[in-house]
């Protein structure tokens, strides 16, 4: 086994001082397992089957800070009324060794929330169609005023105090993927002509408040990871370029931030930059119950979800761009890192950590199987994401080539 794989199985240090057991993290992702908002059981038993796994840090993703903050009324948000159960949860998934995380973000004005609180409509940094909304009758999102924005951030503040107090290890910013930040980040969806519009400067003014509310809230000790996106992704006109994200690495290194994620890609304009591999219309399409939406999905789904076939490390270039221009953060890769040729390689060229989600789906057992088979170890993931398409089916995110394996196991016994 080579130095750089014994290095990514060994344990490190996140931030200043939280001690991981290896160096490889559950990437954040929504599972689809809080029904009506309440992280209940599914939950619990999909991260501590991670955490049994072998993980050295498994990530709680969308943890939205305030109700309206989700993009349905299916995710969890950061509020007393989950206290109990997240402090339950944490507690019990840190008894396997594994350090806990979770994912504070918005969804601005990518939403479908039918059960708005505080707001009539999903806000954006501009006024603009919400073509998510559209499907719950609310297509339409509002720019935000200057108190909002002050708003927003009190949320992200009081989010971080308490994640703090139920239990996590660390938080993660979610800078990135079209969400309530990236918004303002974005020249795509960024149309603002004050102090938060305009020069790259302007636009991560919002962010870069953000960072400081979180870091006032839990103190120099407590590690703040951030997702960014390297681009919105490829034919998306006028969006964020990779020149941009290189400022915007650089003013959250200078912002004081611990680690940067490097991702790209959006849910809003361009998901399978993200993912790569399979296009999910056809997975898609069998999820769905109603005829309408079927329909739907036959008839836009090849448009949205565009083919760009897998490959591993496809983020790397960009990694390395940021990792040669921040001078402080911790860099944390993700984008197709799943067999070990590919995690070799990532921690040869700097990464402190590797960021895995669909490899760990497929094999929750990933690491520990990794370890024991070292170079022969293959994840078995085929990129088919099917299992990005049970986000909203009945039981949540699961790996259909992980249960076809079971029910062959069950008729050979």
């Amino acid at each position: 086994m080579s130095e750089y794989l014994d290095k990514a199985f060994s344990p490190a240090v996140l931030g200043k001082s939280l001690e991981v057991r290896n160096r490889i993290i559950k990437a954040a992702t929504f599972e689809g397992k809080t029904p009506g908002g309440m992280p209940g059981q599914a939950l619990h038993d999909f991260h501590r089957e991670l955490c049994d796994g072998g993980v050295g840090m498994t990530t709680i993703g969308y943890c939205t800070t305030e109700a309206d903050g989700r993009i349905s009324e299916e995710m969890m948000y950061l509020g007393d009324y989950a206290r109990p159960q997240l402090t339950s949860m944490i507690a019990d998934l840190k008894t396997t060794g594994t350090k806990v995380s979770g994912q504070m973000t918005h969804c601005g004005n990518f939403s479908k929330n039918r059960q708005l609180q505080r707001l009539k409509r999903a806000q954006g940094p501009s006024p603009q169609f919400n073509d998510l909304g559209l499907i719950v009758g609310k297509p339409w999102a509002d720019g935000m005023t200057e108190a909002d924005i002050d708003y927003l951030v009190d949320t992200y503040y009081n989010a971080a105090l308490y994640m703090k107090e139920v239990g996590f290890d660390a938080t993660e910013i979610h800078f990135s993927h079209g969400y309530g930040l990236s918004q303002f980040i974005s020249p795509k969806t960024n149309k603002r002509s004050d102090k938060y519009g305009g020069s790259i400067e302007n636009r991560m003014r919002l962010p870069l408040r953000i960072l400081e509310a979180v870091r006032k809230a839990v103190g120099d000790d407590f590690p703040i990871m951030g997702k960014m996106g390297l681009t919105d992704g490829d034919a998306v006109k006028n969006g964020l370029t990779e020149d941009d994200a290189i400022r915007v690495a650089e003013m959250l290194d200078q912002g004081g931030i611990d680690a940067l994620i490097t991702s790209g890609g959006t849910s809003t304009h361009n998901t399978m930059w993200m993912f790569r591999g399979e296009p999910i219309t056809k997975a898609m399409i069998a999820t769905q119950t109603s005829p309408l939406m079927k329909m739907l999905f036959t008839m836009v789904g090849p448009m949205k979800w565009k083919n760009y076939p897998y490959e591993e490390l496809v983020f790397l270039d960009g990694f390395k761009r940021v990792r040669d221009a921040v001078k402080n953060s911790q860099m944390i890769y993700i984008g197709g890192c799943h067999e070990m040729d590919s995690l070799e390689k990532v921690i040869s060229e700097g990464a402190d950590f590797v960021q895995i989600g669909r490899a760990l789906i497929r094999n929750p057992n990933y690491v520990n199987d990794a370890m024991a088979q070292r170079e022969q170890f293959h994840s078995g993931c085929t990129h088919c994401n099917r299992c990005v398409a049970t986000i909203e089916a009945p039981g949540g995110v699961h790996c259909y080539l992980r249960e076809e394996e079971k029910a062959i196991q069950i008729q050979q016994a």
